[in-house]
């Protein structure tokens, strides 16, 4: 990326905003998604979802799908699985555990590979404070109070963020713009289709109003929120946007008391603290040690 033109108060506040109006998007999306799970499944759901998505995106980025060449399609099928994996799997822990203990069991993805990627001592210390709180959740569900195979869901939804960072790294290198993001949407419906798409007719026949929260939950999640995080990038260093990424959880658990009414225990938020700090350090740790990466277009999504 260029050097950085020396940012405006106003242009770095507006760019603040931007982020955190984003991360409300993301996770006010995923609250809205836990009220309607009576009313069709986590996997239907991902399918509605991940459609609309696609379609939107399609209509705005209208990608050359015919100047890919093969690099430029194994990475967008790489970053559409990866897609497939974080999206559904996030869904199918939801209805177990809490939003913001979902959203902070699947921040350990990012933060392994992080430590795989750097090899610094840093980062092993930032990793083994998230380690600390994950373990916190385990032991809850160990002792019943957290659902096992939603802490599983999550962590390995959290796997599939971290492949997707890799994916969408691959992505921006070979497809100009955000076409790339586009088709990997299109791949990812195909990949949920088998898994949603009888309980996705199933629920529309049996309730075709079902059909709104969905569209709405695209929008927040997935076009809203990478319109906010695109024009967010543009007013403020990389280095913030990761730091205040980290927030995530924290807006998960706003939303999903706002919302779900969802009330986390004492060990859940000292959980959820350990893995925001974790997250934050490596960002913030990360923007010291290496100059700005090559702009991409491409902008991490958050399920």
């Amino acid at each position: 990326m260029p050097r950085i033109r020396r940012l405006s108060p106003g242009g770095a506040v507006a760019g603040l905003l931007l982020v955190l109006c984003s991360i409300a998007s993301v996770q006010l999306g995923a609250s809205i998604a836990k009220t309607v799970f009576d009313r069709i499944d986590p996997a239907a759901l991902t399918l509605l979802r991940l459609t609309f998505a696609a379609v939107v995106l399609l209509a705005i980025a209208r990608p050359r799908i015919r100047s890919w060449d093969g690099a430029a399609w194994r990475s967008i099928v790489a970053l559409g699985i990866a897609l497939a994996g974080m999206n559904l799997l996030f869904y199918l822990a939801l209805p177990r555990i809490p939003i913001a203990v979902a959203v902070t069991l699947e921040l350990v993805g990012p933060l392994v590979l992080a430590l795989v990627q750097s090899r610094r001592l840093v980062d092993v210390a930032w990793v083994g404070l998230a380690a600390i709180g994950v373990g916190v959740l385990g032991a809850q569900s160990i002792g019943g109070d957290l659902d096992p195979l939603g802490v599983v869901l999550a962590l390995a939804a959290g796997g599939c963020w971290a492949a997707y960072i890799l994916a969408s790294a691959a992505v921006g290198r070979n497809v100009p713009g955000v076409g790339g993001l586009a088709g990997a949407l299109v791949i990812a419906t195909v990949a949920v289709l088998p898994f949603g798409l009888l309980g996705a007719i199933d629920a529309v026949a049996a309730d075709a109003s079902v059909l709104l929260p969905a569209f709405a939950i695209a929008m927040l999640s997935s076009a809203i929120a990478y319109g906010l995080e695109l024009l967010a990038l543009r007013r403020v260093p990389t280095r913030v946007f990761g730091i205040l990424m980290a927030l995530e959880p924290a807006a998960a658990a706003i939303f999903g008391f706002l919302v779900v009414g969802e009330l986390l225990s004492g060990w859940d938020l000292l959980a959820l603290a350990l893995v925001v700090a974790a997250s934050a350090g490596v960002a913030v740790t990360a923007a010291r040690a290496r100059p700005m990466p090559p702009e991409t277009g491409q902008v991490p999504l958050i399920p």
